[in-house]
């Protein structure tokens, strides 16, 4: 994978803090930016699915069937498990 090298101004506290954290993960700073971003980008993207499907669910919602399917299918099923 290439890298390219890129300068991001940041204040002195937070840079104090990335340093901080990045010593104490035995990490780079730089290392531990591209960990935060890539995180922080699988979580926009798991909040876009996630709207995708309460959205799908708004568009066409499920019929009661599925619901009282479920909940005949536990009542079979629970019992029987064992708990303790």
């Amino acid at each position: 994978m290439s890298m390219k090298v890129i300068q991001v101004p940041m204040d002195a506290r937070l840079l104090r803090a990335v340093t901080r954290s990045a010593k104490a993960r035995r990490s780079t700073r730089s290392a531990l930016i591209r960990e935060v971003c890539e995180r922080y980008l699988e979580r926009l993207k798991e909040e876009e699915l996630d709207q995708k499907y309460v959205e799908g669910y708004l568009r066409k919602p499920e019929g009661t069937s599925i619901g009282k399917a479920a909940e005949r299918l536990a009542a079979r099923v629970w019992p029987r498990e064992n708990w303790g």
